[in-house]
């Protein structure tokens, strides 16, 4: 169980795990979590080609069930809820009234009267707060947090390793559906979803379990490559794949259609808190957009350094835009960024300045995501 005492942070059910594998720990999101274990290079290109094993159990769950479970759900996203099935999942963010992001999620359907939300560890209060503040009837939510632990296993050997411990069931789980199973004598939930841009699973159980379960993955997992991986990769993977950061590349001041997620906003399916907003937007047009950088000069962008156009002589003109994720791609090795420009600077071949420390970084606007597997 997710448990701490007051001001102190919170510690998932497998912090000793990760201590006994000498990771190193960090404060994250109110929680005592694994920065890293053998190095982020090395656990960014285990999981590009064999598989890692994450601890994300400081991910939150909102459990909402009754008669009307699937519209309450429906009604707090701006994907389509409704046309999902039991068993299947989809992302999608959670706006505000202006169409600001709340935060973005992954939406389960076990039933026509069940479903679960699962939310980013720094938002779940105001998550929590934001549901409970629409008027609901016929269905009940609960913050069921503390109810689950929750691991991922990425990488081109997850679906292999998995098998190993719940059969074959495994493989009959498409991308985006979910199912229960038996692992490692532990019961779960297994969800072909994840934050790197790999194949794989994201895995709930109780958290009594969740020890158990991941030292039986790691044993099946050993001899196809398997390590347990930080959040340190899990950001560049992330990244890499040009999956958002709430709080970075999108907030409660950017929109899901600013931030390239327009593939997430169904105006034409049923009413969404945002709905007015977002159409009003996409008919008036972008006056911005969140856009891949790759550096053409020696320098990485971080978060909030500036972006400008180059001024006559190609020094630092007008500041245009600012990056909101940044780092050196262990995979192209290469540095990548993400950040938001004008509609204007936008266009795939532009080229901009970013200043690092206050010196010049060339980058380019180039097409999304940076890694695609194949």
């Amino acid at each position: 169980m997710l448990a701490a005492m007051s001001g102190t942070p919170k510690i998932t059910p497998l912090v000793e795990a990760h201590r006994r594998a000498k990771a190193r720990l960090v404060d994250f999101a109110g929680f005592t979590m694994p920065l890293q274990y053998t190095g982020i290079l090395d656990e960014h290109h285990t999981v590009r080609k064999a598989a890692g094993l994450f601890d994300v159990s400081h991910m939150g769950e909102v459990e909402f069930t009754g008669p009307r479970a699937l519209e309450t759900a429906d009604n707090l996203v701006t994907n389509n809820v409704a046309s999902l099935e039991d068993g299947q999942a989809l992302y999608s963010p959670i706006c505000h009234a202006h169409g600001g992001i709340v935060d973005d999620c992954l939406v389960y359907r076990f039933s026509q009267e069940h479903v679960r939300i699962v939310i980013n560890a720094s938002n779940i209060a105001k998550d929590v707060a934001h549901f409970s503040s629409q008027e609901v009837t016929g269905c009940t939510l609960e913050d069921a947090s503390e109810r689950f632990a929750l691991m991922a296993i990425q990488g081109p050997e997850a679906i292999g390793i998995l098998t190993t411990l719940a059969g074959a069931a495994v493989a009959k789980i498409a991308p985006f559906h979910f199912a229960e199973l038996e692992a490692g004598g532990v019961r779960c939930t297994a969800a072909r979803t994840g934050y790197t841009g790999e194949d794989g699973f994201e895995i709930f159980c109780a958290p009594t379990g969740a020890e158990a379960l991941w030292e039986a993955l790691m044993e099946a997992g050993r001899a196809r490559g398997l390590k347990p991986c930080g959040l340190g990769a899990r950001d560049t993977l992330r990244l890499e794949a040009r999956l958002p950061l709430y709080g970075n590349d999108i907030t409660d001041e950017t929109t899901p259609l600013e931030a390239g997620l327009g593939w997430t906003v169904k105006l034409n399916a049923a009413d969404f808190i945002g709905r007015d907003a977002l159409s009003k937007q996409k008919a008036e047009g972008l006056t911005r957009k969140l856009v891949c950088l790759e550096m053409r000069s020696r320098g990485i962008a971080r978060h909030g350094y500036a972006i400008h156009l180059p001024d006559d002589a190609g020094e630092l003109g007008e500041r245009v835009g600012e990056i909101t994720s940044g780092t050196k791609s262990p995979t192209l090795n290469t540095a990548i960024a993400l950040g938001y420009v004008p509609k204007a600077c936008a266009k795939r071949g532009t080229r901009v300045l970013v200043a690092v420390r206050g010196k010049k970084v060339e980058a380019e606007v180039v097409k999304g995501p940076f890694y695609k597997r194949a």
